[in-house]
């Protein structure tokens, strides 16, 4: 295989991919994929399309903005203006991009690639130590980042890149880069790079837990909207887009920008919305086009909110399997016909797909125009219609790994084996199973188990850990972690959340086990390898027995259950272990039977900065809630001078419910223990329609007490911490850190 001659200066990508003979077999078999060997995707997406449709047609739509495809265009040229004249951008160096969907963050991409640049795209909740690995991988020139998230950027370490220059945009600094950009002209030529120079660096997880960078080329980013989007999806330009795909999934970067744009489309970018909010939206802007995830699809029909979706034409799902049951619930709610795919971060978008009549429920579709398909064995052959095996796939995109060993598996005999297991039907359709490999899919979220075994590794408490994926009702999978606990700590419900906590401040907080089990050793072989199949067979063994007895209580339950009796409401977070009994109660009792301890309800609104598109919240957004309540409580018992400094030594929560944008949260705060010289908080956070969002503990100490040995508070302070009771509820107007209430 001979590539084009490259346009890139740097050379960083071209060097790195891999050798020819692991690479995919690619094929180009529609007219539309005979691409010229000159090509910037950039230049084809969006100065083609202002010279078709002309300057003034809506392109980029929020809430609050209204872009044209002529202002794109000139703040894409201006951001490459400001790369290449004020931070000495070459072609083929590498741009890391960070923050939510919103304008700016595309007018970056376009620039990037418009300079010649690679756009590294990267979810807006990685933490710090996340971010270092993917900058150590990618080895960017310049970061390119939204002002509220620049804090865990500067503070990822990278030794190889100790000086990266972080450009904030959307902020008031002089520095920033829109004020940068008002200083430009917005005239740029766009680089005449080579259909094959590397245009994106698009990260997936991996089963050893490190990060793969898949190369994809600027006639990769056509090729799907030449396959999936002409001949499936079929836009129309008068069509309005919109979804919550971050626009660091291709899933999202295909769906909301190169889909709409290629078309003459216009899309509507949403930093953050319930689904509710999301319904009340697509009937405000006018959308016709919808992605987002089955998850979405079923709360907005729970929340009576499908009568919003009257204007649309097109509704795609993706990233978790789509339930036929969904899929017949929401025709029938809708009249709509749900496009089902699969897609993945090698392949770039959705290669297996079907739309309208061509639908069977349930099934994830046919091979796309321009790809081809099949059900192997281990050997890469064949298997009969009706028999699972695994997914192989073939057409213009494919995998190609950033130096990475793990290409050899992959790519197979040519073909692309992406680790599902299918069943293909006798008509040619394709029929989900199962994961085939170490991933975990929750909730639509790609969470390599060894990142998380890493990360619980870490903690002092554990002597080793195994991390799989354990079936689950509401998210498809969930993290379940077995731990071999070090001599002498308890199997403990305090020790699961102790371990869940701090897993949550280590990677991202949507990773962590919400399932933890206590084991004496971990299953392995002879020669000592772990037998992870075995631990996956007990996850699901498990799940099954817990869904039976749940059906048994259900059933116990309205047979014989009391009149003034409510069953107890599952714990969404499950752990196998020997819970020591709560010491968090004064009189040695369950907290529910000790009336007269202080507690207090507050009030505050999610705002931008709490939460991701997908609902997954801060734990500092947690800790803020909380204080926040405390500092309420203690106003309202006139004990602030004496706990205003007081340091906060123990913090767990536990995430249950996803939050979003805009939604009014309650924070119920109760006093559990009053000790010597400190004071035990349980807390709950509360969504909108009182779904429980989040549980956990506090713990405060009074410092001086400490210093001194002193009991810091006298009898009539002790008896106002022990027989308050129950406070009125408070509206909070502002939260400290940002979180506010209209």
């Amino acid at each position: 295989m001979e590539l084009s001659p490259s346009a890139h200066a740097d050379s960083f990508c071209r060097d790195r991919l891999p050798p020819f003979p692991v690479w995919p077999e690619l094929h180009f078999d529609l007219p539309e994929l005979a691409y010229p060997d000159r090509l910037n995707c950039a230049r084809r997406l969006l100065d083609d399309a202002v010279e078709r449709w002309g300057p003034d047609r809506p392109c980029l739509l929020t809430p609050n903005e209204r872009w044209t495809y002529g202002e794109l265009q000139q703040r894409a040229n201006q951001v490459a203006q400001v790369l290449t004249e004020d931070f000495g951008l070459q072609p083929g160096n590498r741009v890391l991009l960070r923050g939510p969907n919103n304008p700016w963050l595309v007018a970056a991409w376009f620039g990037v690639l418009k300079a010649g640049g690679v756009a590294v795209t990267t979810m807006p909740l990685l933490r710090a130590a996340e971010l270092a690995e993917l900058c150590e991988i990618s080895r960017p020139a310049v970061a390119v980042c939204d002002h509220r998230y620049v804090e865990e950027l500067d503070a990822a370490d990278v030794p190889t890149l100790p000086d990266l220059p972080v450009l904030p945009y959307g902020g008031t600094g002089a520095t920033d880069l829109t004020a940068r950009c008002a200083k430009k002209e917005g005239r740029f030529t766009a680089v005449e790079t080579a259909a094959d120079d590397v245009a994106l660096i698009a990260f997936t997880s991996g089963t050893t837990g490190r990060p793969k960078a898949t190369l994809h080329f600027h006639r990769d980013v056509l090729a799907n909207a030449d396959t999936f989007s002409r001949h499936v999806l079929k836009p129309r330009p008068d069509d309005v887009f919109t979804g919550t795909p971050p626009l660091a999934f291709t899933f999202g970067l295909g769906g909301l920008v190169v889909f709409p744009l290629y078309a003459g489309a216009a899309t509507l970018l949403i930093e953050q919305a319930a689904p509710q909010q999301l319904a009340g939206l697509v009937a405000a802007h006018g959308v016709t086009v919808l992605f987002t995830a089955p998850t979405a699809y079923r709360a907005i029909m729970a929340a009576g909110a499908v009568g919003q979706l009257a204007g649309l034409r097109r509704c795609v799902s993706a990233g978790e399997p789509l339930p036929a049951a969904v899929w017949e619930e929401f025709h029938a709610a809708t009249g709509l016909r749900i496009i089902d795919g699969i897609g993945a971060t090698e392949m770039l978008h959705v290669f297996i797909s079907a739309a309208d009549e061509d639908i069977r429920p349930g099934s994830t579709g046919r091979p796309v125009p321009g790809y081809r398909a099949a059900v192997v064995d281990e050997h890469g052959e064949p298997v009969p219609d009706g028999q699972p095996g695994l997914l192989a796939v073939t057409g213009p995109t494919g995998c190609r790994y950033l130096s990475d060993p793990r290409q050899a598996t992959y790519v197979r005999n040519g073909w692309n084996i992406t680790g599902d297991t299918y069943i293909r039907d006798a008509e040619g359709y394709f029929w989900y199973v199962a994961r085939s490999d170490d991933m975990i899919v929750s909730s639509g979220y790609n969470i390599a188990g060894p990142e998380v075994e890493k990360a619980l590794a870490a903690h002092p408490f554990v002597e080793e850990c195994a991390v799989v994926g354990a079936p689950d009702e509401r998210r498809g999978m969930l993290v379940k972690a077995y731990v071999v606990l070090r001599a002498g700590i308890p199997a403990a419900e305090a020790t699961v959340r102790e371990l869940q906590a701090h897993v949550k401040q280590a990677i991202a907080p949507y990773k962590y086990p919400r399932a933890v089990e206590f084991v004496a050793e971990l299953p392995r072989t002879a020669n000592g390898k772990l037998q992870r199949g075995e631990l996956r067979d007990r996850a699901h063994a498990s799940a099954a027995r817990d869904r039976a007895h749940a059906s048994a209580s259900r059933d116990g339950a309205l047979a014989s259950a009391a009149p003034d009796r409510a069953p107890a409401a599952a714990a969404p977070d499950r752990a196998h272990a020997s819970a020591a009994p709560d010491a968090g109660c004064a009189a040695g009792c369950p907290e529910a039977l000790v009336p007269h301890l202080p507690s207090v309800a507050v009030d505050g609104r999610v705002e931008w900065p709490d939460t991701d598109a997908a609902g997954h919240y801060h734990h500092s957004t947690v800790v803020r809630w909380v204080e926040a309540a405390e500092a309420v409580l203690l106003r309202r018992l006139g004990l602030s001078h004496l706990f205003g400094s007081t340091p906060r030594v123990h913090f767990e929560a536990d995430y249950r419910a996803r939050l979003w944008f805009g939604e009014i949260v309650r924070t119920e705060l109760r006093v559990t223990k009053v000790g010597a010289s400190s004071l035990h908080y349980a807390f709950t956070v509360h969504g909108e329609e009182g779904v429980e969002a989040a549980t956990g503990r506090m713990v405060v100490a009074h410092s001086a007490s400490r210093a001194t040995g002193t009991t810091p508070w006298p009898a009539e302070v002790r008896e106002v911490l022990t027989k308050a009771g129950p406070q009125a509820p408070e509206l909070i107007p502002k939260i400290p850190g940002g979180t506010q209430c209209a």
